[in-house]
């Protein structure tokens, strides 16, 4: 038997048998990793699309997509991906999509469309070489890697887009059959705390199940309290999908409640997602009110903030990560 140290599920792996993710494979006692340099996409996206409000403003990021996750989440938009066990994609190997990303004039490379740390190897491979290109790393990540896997990446990692579904147990249990969750916030603190990465937080809200109003206040106060007043958190709208198609939509009442409460636990920058046109996705300066970046369909303008990302009309800092562009694209 082997165990895989990547993710907290720290599968116990029987001689030719995979782990929970079905990426890595017990062969003769020696773990080995499947789906090699196997991409499920590869796109071109604005980096207000993972979504980062905060970080690089307005650039454009070079996104990856591999195979599997270490959660089933009966939620997932990209099950196809996410839950599959066979390398459906073309090939491309970290130098390549570097050097694809410089061509393609990105500022910097993202890991996502499915959880990222089941391709740990992958990641960080494409991560050395990004950074030696002067490009940033991003990794939108469940956030249920191990203490040791978040340390590999730690020196090559820029941001850390973290989906934080629940405060809560039964969250967890009936959304992505998770039994544990707190490690999650353990990692988020350590991404923020003990590797400076720049840290969003992003909750979808799903109808009954994680939508109860004092969860959200919990969840709120904790990135308030651990990651600080200025970390924006996105709260996005679920749509019927994979496992809960029989649900209907979040309400936008809902998602209006859950930005309040962000708003009264102290947080500067709460976001809505998946509600195309909404007011909610423009970033306001916390010190005069004014707008100051504006975000329709993920096109960012800057209405009002100097290259250091302060507002330019008091001076407040935005909390922006990266360079900022002063005029619209």
């Amino acid at each position: 038997m082997v165990i895989c140290g990547v993710c907290q599920h720290r599968c116990v792996i029987l001689p030719g048998k995979t782990g929970f993710c079905r990426n890595r494979l017990n062969r003769e006692g020696e773990l080995v990793r499947l789906h090699e340099d196997s991409l499920s996409a590869a796109a071109v996206d604005p980096i207000e699309k993972k979504p980062l409000f905060h970080f690089h403003p307005g650039s454009k990021v070079f996104s990856l997509g591999g195979i599997g996750c270490n959660f089933r989440c009966r939620h997932c938009q990209n099950w196809n991906i996410s839950q599959s066990n066979s390398a459906t994609g073309e090939f491309l190997s970290p130098d390549e999509a570097v050097d694809l990303a410089i061509r393609e004039n990105c500022a910097g490379m993202a890991w996502t469309y499915n959880e990222p740390t089941v391709w740990l190897e992958y990641a960080l491979a494409g991560m050395r070489k990004a950074k030696e290109n002067g490009l940033y790393t991003v990794f939108v990540t469940n956030g249920y890697l191990t203490p040791e896997a978040l340390d590999l990446l730690g020196p090559h990692l820029d941001a850390f887009r973290v989906d934080l579904k629940g405060f809560g147990d039964r969250a967890y249990r009936e959304l992505c059959r998770i039994p544990s969750w707190r490690g999650i916030l353990d990692a988020t603190l350590s991404a923020k705390k003990k590797w400076g990465m720049h840290v969003e937080a992003v909750t979808n809200l799903v109808p009954t199940i994680n939508d109860d109003e004092r969860e959200l206040a919990s969840l709120a106060g904790w990135i308030f309290e651990n990651l600080g007043e200025k970390t924006p958190w996105h709260l996005t709208r679920f749509h019927p999908c994979h496992e809960l198609s029989h649900l209907a939509p979040t309400p936008v009442s809902a998602i209006e409640d859950a930005c309040r409460i962000g708003k009264e636990a102290g947080l500067k920058f709460v976001y809505t997602g998946n509600l195309f046109g909404s007011p909610h996705e423009n970033t306001l300066c916390p010190g005069c009110g004014r707008l100051v970046l504006e975000r329709t369909n993920y096109r960012f303008l800057n209405r009002g903030s100097d290259r250091e990302g302060n507002c330019s009309h008091c001076g407040e800092d935005l909390a922006i990560a990266g360079k900022m562009k002063i005029s619209p694209p």
